[in-house]
């Protein structure tokens, strides 16, 4: 028979995850999401994707505040899953309520388990320089991201590839994956529970602006990753001239002219600067209060002597 399901996600990398389920024909009781929130410059009130995506299908939604003052547990007693599944949904899940469904609760995590446990594990592969990506779904447990494994895909990262772009990919393989876990449950075959090896561990905490800023003393393949790894945000910044630059995108390149100081301008048609070890190549870039565009547009405007980071 069909699973019972309760969802509890909230960005649009849960929403194939939803998708998938109904798609497979499992019943979902209800979906916890969080609350709507004020989005861009007016501010609007504005659902999360999962929200949408749960109204669209005649779902009924939760969203509340807390799930430690029982009114969660309540709700969810209600419901009566066999199964929970939680998909980047923003809330650690108190016990009482990881107790509640028949056959416990599921997370998919966007991470080869146990690297890269916490809020922006996607990010963390791509800033670490990493060349496999992955989702791993698991048995919930209190401790974040520390439950027993159920099943891992694997995807290779592109090169030159954002963690945006990754973050895109990443969300299909995450409702493919859970849709292969779910079939276990479903039809009653055994379940693996391969706890992690929890000195192998790293965490991936959530990412702030001030880690942006370009040090081109750095070695250029450090400085690609982080520009890479921060986009589309916070964004990696550099200082030119005293005013906040971002930087989109940039190419490691063998450069075999002359050897500048680091966050040297070298010379040709693109926007490439010397660093500590090697160069790096600014292929988009925004200056502030402007859009985005090319490096070799921002070159034209600056003068030649002049130092990036300064």
């Amino acid at each position: 028979m069909p699973l019972n399901i309760v969802f509890m996600g909230t960005p649009d990398f849960a929403v194939p995850c939803l998708s998938r389920i109904l798609e497979d024909g499992h019943r979902v009781s209800g979906v916890f999401t969080q609350p709507d929130k004020p989005v861009g410059r007016h501010q609007v009130l504005t659902p999360p994707p999962v929200k949408e995506l749960a109204l669209e299908r005649g779902l009924s939604v939760y969203q509340p505040a807390k799930l430690r003052d029982g009114t969660a547990l309540e709700i969810l007693q209600g419901l009566n899953p066999d199964l929970v599944v939680v998909v980047a949904y923003g809330r650690i899940l108190p016990r009482d309520i990881l107790d509640c469904p028949r056959l416990g609760c599921v997370n998919v995590h966007g991470s080869i388990l146990p690297k890269y446990r916490g809020a922006a594990p996607i990010q963390w592969t791509v800033l670490h320089g990493d060349k496999t990506a992955g989702v791993t779904t698991m048995f919930m447990a209190e401790e974040l991201d520390a439950g027993d494994i159920i099943q891992v895909m694997t995807t290779e990262v592109r090169e030159n590839e954002t963690s945006g772009e990754l973050y895109q990919r990443l969300a299909p393989l995450g409702a493919e994956c859970l849709s292969q876990t779910l079939g276990l449950f479903e039809r009653g075959q055994p379940v693996p529970r391969t706890p992690q090896d929890h000195q192998k561990m790293t965490l991936a905490p959530m990412l702030d602006k001030a880690m942006g800023e370009l040090d081109f003393r750095k070695p250029a393949w450090e400085l690609h990753n982080l520009i890479q790894g921060l986009n589309p945000w916070p964004s990696a910044w550099m200082t030119v001239k005293g005013k906040r630059v971002k930087v989109h995108r940039s190419l490691m390149v063998e450069w075999s002219g002359c050897q500048g100081k680091p966050g040297e301008i070298l010379p040709g048609q693109w926007l490439t600067v010397a660093c500590g070890q090697g160069s790096l190549m600014l292929t988009e870039v925004q200056p502030e209060g402007k859009k985005k565009m090319s490096g070799e547009a921002y070159a034209c405007g600056l003068g030649k002597d002049t130092i990036l980071g300064s």
